[in-house]
């Protein structure tokens, strides 16, 4: 199962969250990675999903 990297950010780039998690779509990483960034108040915060081999899955300004 692919590992993904969900990061999120401020305004003045200082980090809010950064974990990590197995998925097995990247579908299923965005949906994972969504309510992730619900349950830790982040949904409208700059973030990104990424794989482990650093592909740009999700991205957010």
């Amino acid at each position: 199962m692919p590992t993904y990297f969900l990061t999120a950010f401020t305004n003045k780039g200082e980090l809010l969250l950064n974990e990590k998690f197995e998925a097995n779509s990247e579908q299923e990483a965005k949906e994972i990675g969504s309510e992730i960034l619900k349950e830790h108040q982040c949904l409208n915060t700059a973030h990104r999903l990424v794989t482990s081999s650093g592909r740009l899955v999700l991205f957010h300004r």
